[in-house]
């Protein structure tokens, strides 16, 4: 009979359903947004306190969720205009799209310069 090789059991990454799209990712890929006593914010460490609901880094997303009340659905809240207008502002520092995210990414690889070589 022979035996299987038993490699290292591969790390588990905890998976999450963007509110927006539906779409399962890392939950390291996602933005936590978090219902606190100051209202609705961003959780850049995924720790705070708190309901939390996951949104992908993109602007096609939060624009389906502040359009729609699916954030405030999800949260179980009602968001005031100063909260809404703070996640309008954070939505304005993201990239427009996944597909311009990579975009970019492979514009700056490109335009990077090379290492030095020594001879």
């Amino acid at each position: 009979m022979t035996q299987k090789g038993r490699g290292t059991k591969p790390k588990h990454v905890p998976q999450r359903t963007c509110i927006a799209c539906r779409k399962v990712a890392g939950k390291r890929s996602l933005l936590r947004l978090v219902r606190s006593e100051q209202g609705v914010e961003v959780d850049a460490s995924g720790k705070l306190p708190g309901r939390g609901a996951y949104l992908h880094p993109y602007q096609s997303c939060w624009q389906a969720v502040l359009r729609g009340g699916r954030l405030e659905q999800a949260l179980r809240t009602r968001m005031n205009e100063e909260n809404r207008q703070a996640l309008l502002a954070y939505m304005a520092t993201l990239p427009e799209s996944e597909e311009a995210d990579l975009a970019l990414e492979s514009n700056e690889a490109n335009t990077a310069p090379a290492a030095a070589v020594k001879k």
